[in-house]
This record gives C-alpha cells, structure tokens and sequence, in this order.
C-alpha cells in the first residue's frame, strides 16, 4: 500500500516548531545544533528537533532546582488541580496525538489508543497528590511520638524512551509532580515530538516555571544529566545497555534509580486453552503490534507439545492476514520498525537464526519493498522448534519476530520459561484457574496475564525482575517511586 505525500500527511504544528523549556525560557535552537527526526513509515525528515548542549542541560537542573522549595510548599490541591487541568486539555487533542505517535513512531493511528491513556494517568495521579499519607509507629513504654511522613526528592530526571514516548513520559512525569518533585525530562532523540507536545500542555495547565524542564538530544545530554548531582532520583525506559551505562553514571552520586527494560516474555499455551484466543493473542502481540516493539510482548510462544501443530497454525493463519502499510491507511494493522539501524539489525537476526539453524522459519523473514520500500517494514517473522538456548529465544530482538517453542509438562514449561535473563512479564493460557495461578506464581517475572494480554490498568503496578529492572510505574507503587520515606520521634 503507498502512501499519502508528505504535503497530504495529517499534521501537527509541534512538528514545525519543537521546542525545549528551562525555567521560563522556550527554545526552539539549541547549542548542541539540530537533530533530524526521520518518519519510519517514510524514509522522509519529519521535522529537526533541537539539540541540547551539557550547558543547557545543566541550565535545566538548575532551573528545577530553584523552583523545588516553593513546588514542595505548594497546595497539594493546587498540585491535583494543575494535573486535572492538563488532563482535560489534552482530552480534545487525543487525535493529534495519535496523529503524532503514527508519524515518529509508526503506530498504527488510533486516537482511543495510548491516548486516551495519558489522559488516565493524569486523572489517576492528580487523585494521588493530595493522598500519599505517613503512619504512627508505637513504641510501647516510651514517651515518645514516632511517626513516618513521604517528601518529594527534589528534582527527577525523566528519560522516556522512544517506542512509547508519550506513555513513557507521563507515566514518570504525572506522579514525580503530583508528588512534589521538580522534573527534567530527556525523551529519546527517535521519539521527541510527543513529549514535547505533552511539556506545552502542562505549562499551559499552570505549572510554574522551573517546576517542568525538557531538553533534547542523545547521549551526551544524557550524559551530563545522570551525572550531575543535584539531580535525586532517575527514573529510565529503554534498552539494556544504555541501563548499564546510567548506572554506572548514577554510582558517581548514588543517585536512585528505577529501570523498565527490556523483556523476553514467555508465553505458555497448555492443551486446555482456548486455543484461538490464545493462538490471536499471540500472533498479534508476538510479532505485529507495533511491529514487535514492545518490552513486555510475548515473544516466546511455548505450546504444549500435543496441540504444537494446531497453535502454530492458528497463529500462521493471523500472521498472513496481517495489512502492512502506511499506518494512516483504512485496515492496515501493522507498521515499520523505527529507523534504518533497527531494520537492518532485525533482518540480520533472523538470517543468523535461519544461517544456525536455530529454529524453522515458518513466515516472513523479508524487508518489505515496492510502495514501502522507502519505509523500514519487515514481514512478522515466525520460526518454529526454537531450541531455547538459542539468541533467537534468549535474546530481545525488538522486531516482529516470534519464536515458537514445544514443552511436555508443566514443570518443563516453567522452567524454559525461567531460563532468560529478562523478568518482564510472562502469559498463561489454561482453562484449569488452579493450574494458571500456580504456574503465575512460579514465573520470575514482574507481571503475569493468565489467559490474556496484560490490561495494564493506571492503578496496578508494572516493573520487572532480573535485568528488565527494578521499581514500578503505574498504582500506589508508581508514586512511591518519587517519595523518600521519613522516619521523626519526638521525645516528650
């Protein structure tokens, strides 16, 4: 399918005029020169998004830190309302942001997406803000008053990643402030223009200068903010080895850190499942959403061996009928990958898998030219009889790209699906709820669906074990992220 011209393409004026904030100043050039931010689904410049300097970096933490005593003084009502406000301005714009995440990320668009749940998170901590509450502790025998009280950090560095980017942004974001804190955000020089539309909203809500800072650009700009010492927290979406580099950059301050990495999700389909909603759900999330670029997708699919062949051909049967194409067009359910790099990288593993032997190619395997050549599409990938010592089952490729596995019994089940350094989320499918409960308690895994994708509801907890990270976004656990406990006796 081709695709509308670039002068035809639905719009936003963010991308015309993307702009940094610090303090009170909008900049729409920055020191570090500019950065052109390439549409996937094109090949085509979008819009060039400024660049931050280690200056202009260090220039934003020190204009939160400035704003921090009066934010941390301010009305926790006022806090709630600023949110409020925010979420009910960005309510109308939810096609604008759809529009937005279509054209830098390749999402397929879909207004009541993502959307509609950047606007949850704002509702939901908005509700927080004039919550978060201390406890008494007794202390038999003494006279004295004990008690516990949460206080913002200060200023949090937000680094948002680009698969996500306004999902990962506000999910930092919404709880830092109604917490107190003051925040600079970096997004990820491939996804900027979504959180920078999201920094106008808040500002227009009423936020402070100083209180919400954003600066762009790639490493170097990370580079100064994770180690500078005035920032007092960090909270960070994306890959393993930029993870590995902001901790050792943390090490220098002791700065806490809270992670949401990447995954390798095992998802289980025993022989009583609803096999076609167990073979859809796993063809969709496997390797066509998003194009496969989903940390917590499950991208190992283990079936139990005596219905092996009746899954892998309902999953092939959702896979053919997949629509690759121009995300804006009627139909299409799945778009590219981010950029050239990632394209490249994607088909170079599968040939590795297909040059190894490390499973049977079962479909796809092929960059898409034509009408898309232009645009970083790949066909979603099947292989099947993955050997689960393999990269292919062991290592995150982050493409469509889904890797079938065979299992027995339960326990072997279980423990191929233990064996991964990741820990993100993992899936059940069993019509047996004693068999799905014990099994999700088994899985070493932050998150576990039984029978289902995760709903991933604003008020339930979402983070990792084992190297998909640690701390937790979304419910009470997301806004403890941003609060430091006290401990206060009072003796008499």
């Amino acid at each position: 399918m081709g695709m509308h011209s670039a002068d035809t393409r639905p719009t936003s004026p963010i991308f015309a005029n993307p702009r940094m904030l610090i303090g009170d100043r909008w900049l729409s050039e920055g020191a570090g020169g500019r950065f052109e931010q390439i549409e996937p689904a094109t090949g085509t410049v979008l819009g060039s998004v400024p660049v931050a300097s280690a200056a202009e970096a260090a220039a934003a933490v020190a204009a939160a830190e400035a704003a921090a005593p009066a934010w941390r003084r301010t009305r926790v009502e006022e806090r709630r309302d600023i949110l409020l406000r925010a979420a009910e301005l960005i309510r109308p714009l939810c096609e604008e942001f759809a529009i937005i995440g279509a054209r830098e990320s390749g999402h397929v668009f879909n207004p009541l997406g993502a959307n509609a749940k950047a606007l949850s998170f704002l509702q939901y901590y908005a509700g927080w803000a004039d919550k978060v509450e201390g406890a008494t502790i007794p202390i038999p025998g003494a006279d004295v008053f004990d008690f516990t009280e949460y206080e913002p950090y200060g200023v949090v560095l937000a680094l948002a990643t680009w698969n996500g980017p306004l999902a990962t942004t506000i999910t930092k974001v919404a709880p830092a402030l109604a917490a107190g804190n003051c925040v600079v955000l970096k997004p990820s020089d491939l996804g900027s223009f979504a959180p920078l539309r999201l920094v106008e909203i808040l500002r227009e809500a009423g936020l402070p200068p100083g209180v919400l800072n954003v600066v762009t650009g790639g490493a170097e700009v990370g580079a100064a903010l994770v180690t500078d010492p005035r920032v007092r927290k960090i909270s960070f979406t994306g890959g393993l080895r930029t993870a590995r580099a902001v901790l050792a950059a943390a090490a220098q301050n002791i700065t806490p850190v809270a992670l949401e990495l990447g995954g390798k999700s095992a998802n289980i389909v025993f022989a009583d499942a609803d096999l076609d909603k167990a073979a859809a759900m796993a063809a969709n999330y496997g390797c066509i959403a998003a194009a496969g670029q989903g940390c917590l997708f499950p991208t190992r699919l283990l079936v139990e061996s005596r219905v092996y062949d009746a899954v892998v051909e309902r999953v092939l049967a959702h896979v053919r009928a997949v629509k690759i194409g121009d995300p804006f067009a009627p139909g299409v359910t799945m778009g590219p990958v981010i950029n050239e790099a990632s394209c490249n990288r994607v088909i170079d593993v599968i040939e590795t898998a297909k040059a190894e032997k490390q499973g049977r190619l079962l479909a796809g395997g092929q960059r898409l030219g034509g009408a898309l050549a232009n645009g970083y599409f790949i066909e979603p990938t099947v292989f099947g009889d993955v050997n689960n010592a393999s990269p292919l089952a062991q290592h995150e490729v982050f493409g469509p790209v889904l890797s079938i596995l065979r299992f027995d019994t339960e326990e072997q089940a279980i423990a191929m699906a233990n064996d991964s350094a990741f820990g993100l989320a993992a899936y059940v499918h069993t019509q047996d709820l004693g068999r799905g409960l014990r099994v999700a308690r088994a899985m070493q895994a932050g998150y576990v669906a039984v029978n289902d994708f995760p709903r991933l509801p604003v008020t339930a907890p979402f983070g990792g074990y084992k190297q998909s990270g640690f701390g937790r976004e979304g419910g009470r656990a997301g806004i403890e992220e941003f609060l430091q406990l006290k401990n206060v006796c009072i003796a008499g």
